[in-house]
């Protein structure tokens, strides 16, 4: 009896432990998590293979990312307030959206596009998709209200430029400088948060192993959606950002820290 109170107390210790860890979240779209997570048709997002580079016996990673959503339907399907409410004070949230962003803000298919920029412009509409009154905001709109909600949790935020995709021009890879890359980092600039600049990281990785190297081992189906070894790389990539981010704390959490 006495040994089996003992491995009683011993779970709920272990349970008490566990839930007192902090939690990183990713939120995000398909090169975060594609699909359900298990590699469907060969395909992984980055943020199932973060957990290579932590030590989740002292934190745990949540990878929430939902495909193809935008920093809008992220928020309008219910998805962010389901995340917020398991955030508490301690965690962290990693966030990426962009490659969604720039569809159709109004159809019948999807109907999942912001507005451009970062500034605070309205388009009010009848979503022909949900049949439902809506008030769409810009990218940089939506980009801020994750930052700030997750501050009000006592969270930190930690923002990330788009990946970028296989797509070269006169022997480089085209970045988003002129869209979402920049558009996210002026917001974390302005609200205070860090700022991974994955976007550019990502490029210049794949022009290190050059183009025909890319598209043979990395992708498959387009020139978004990673395989398994290019999620790995760009997960290896996120990890190097948070190491080389002085004053975070989530930087203590990495494995070979």
């Amino acid at each position: 009896m006495k040994s089996i109170l003992l491995i009683v107390l011993a779970g709920l210790l272990y349970i008490q432990g566990d839930s007192q860890k902090p939690v990183l979240y990713l939120v995000g779209d398909s090169t975060v998590k594609n699909g359900s997570g298990k590699g469907g048709d060969g395909l992984w997002g980055w943020g199932d293979f973060l957990y290579n580079e932590f030590d989740t016996t002292r934190i745990s990673i949540k990878n929430l990312a939902r495909g193809g959503r935008s920093s809008r339907t992220f928020q309008t399907e219910g998805l962010w307030d389901n995340v917020l409410a398991k955030v508490k004070p301690g965690d962290y949230v990693i966030m990426q959206f962009g490659h969604n962003d720039g569809g159709a803000v109004n159809d019948t298919t999807r109907a999942r596009g912001s507005l451009k920029g970062t500034g605070e412009e309205t388009q009010e509409i009848d979503n022909l998709l949900t049949h439902q009154h809506e008030m769409v905001h810009t990218y940089g709109w939506y980009m801020r209200k994750y930052i700030r909600d997750t501050k009000a949790k006592g969270a930190i935020p930690i923002v990330c430029s788009p990946v970028a995709r296989n797509v070269w021009k006169d022997g480089k890879v085209v970045r988003g400088t002129d869209s979402y890359a920049t558009w996210a980092a002026t917001i974390a600039k302005e609200e205070d948060a860090v700022y991974i600049d994955l976007n550019d990281l990502v490029a210049s990785r794949y022009e290190q192993l050059g183009p025909e190297e890319v598209a043979s081992k990395l992708f498959l189906q387009d020139h978004t959606h990673t395989t398994e070894a290019g999620a790995r790389i760009n997960a290896s990539l996120v990890a190097n950002a948070i190491r080389n981010t002085k004053n975070l704390p989530l930087r203590k959490f990495l494995k070979n820290q």
